[in-house]
């Protein structure tokens, strides 16, 4: 599978954004009438919102003596003066929940039903990290956190993808699944979390898998009598480590690993002591 300037203009950008940016977290903003007991006290008597809108009370002309007072326990806002038309009182609904309310002069009430407004749920591929390098055939892990900030919120399912290819829909944590017999080649890897609401979210990483190139080593050099260098083949992002022996009868230590940046890669042992001394590296395996 293979997945294959100007100072004013920078100005006038940031501005724009600026401008912008506040609307983005306002709600929306709903209307009530403050009428006069008999012609109908708070218009509607019942106002459905979300989290995050805001209510204007509205005093037209010859709406007098009347105030908006919440009647929950704690109180939802601080009333407001009692007022005489034209005037205009607003609060803004952080929390959701129903909210009674009533004129404390005319006893005539009305309520505000705020509803939780569901966001989609996180989710981030955990493993393998983003860029990662595989010799081939690999065998590769993926796993992915989710999670879901609603109240009563839930992950209900976690799709991995490889390309447009569906692995698998894992139900519950932990969110995992591996994948076989990658042959070299560049892919990406998605995780869908989708919550109870039906809303989800997407996050997608690119690795790499690599034919891995013959190791040959070369250009031994000794620097001093304490340090010796030489150089060796590698492919960049796969993992490799450099093993001493003195007699080869007595076994290999390892004395470095790392991931190569570089093809090839320069190796300098600085506790070259050993005489004679030997040396070769081994690629390690897929983690």
């Amino acid at each position: 599978m293979k997945i294959q300037s100007c100072k004013i203009l920078i100005v006038a950008v940031a501005a724009v954004l600026r401008l912008a940016a506040p609307h983005s977290s306002l709600g929306a903003t709903a209307n009530v009438t403050v009428n006069n007991a008999i012609s109908g006290g708070f218009v509607p008597a019942v106002t459905n919102i979300n989290v995050g809108d805001t209510v204007v009370w509205t005093w037209p002309g010859g709406s007098n003596f009347h105030n908006v007072t919440s009647t929950s326990v704690p109180q939802a806002w601080t009333a407001s003066a009692t007022l005489s038309g034209p005037a205009t009182f607003s609060t803004t609904f952080t929390t959701n929940g129903t909210f009674p309310y009533e004129c404390t002069v005319h006893l005539f009430t009305g309520s505000i039903h705020v509803a939780a407004v569901s966001v989609p749920p996180s989710v981030a591929i955990t493993n393998p990290a983003p860029g990662a390098v595989f010799s081939e055939p690999a065998n590769v892990t993926i796993q992915a956190a989710a999670s879901d900030p609603n109240i009563g919120g839930l992950v209900t399912n976690v799709q991995f993808r490889v390309g447009s290819t569906v692995l698998t829909n894992e139900t519950a944590a932990p969110f995992a699944v591996t994948v076989t017999g990658l042959t070299a080649s560049g892919y990406t890897f998605s995780a869908v979390a989708k919550n109870n609401a039906g809303l989800s979210a997407t996050n997608a990483i690119s690795v790499s898998v690599v034919t891995p190139v013959p190791l040959v080593l070369g250009g031994s050099t000794p620097l001093s009598p304490t340090s010796f260098q030489f150089n060796y083949a590698a492919n960049v992002g796969l993992r490799y480590v450099v093993q001493q022996s003195t007699d080869l009868a007595s076994g290999w230590t390892a004395i470095a690993t790392n991931t190569a940046a570089s093809n090839p890669v320069t190796f300098v042992d600085p506790n070259a002591t050993a005489n004679p001394g030997f040396y070769r590296v081994v690629l390690l395996p897929n983690p």
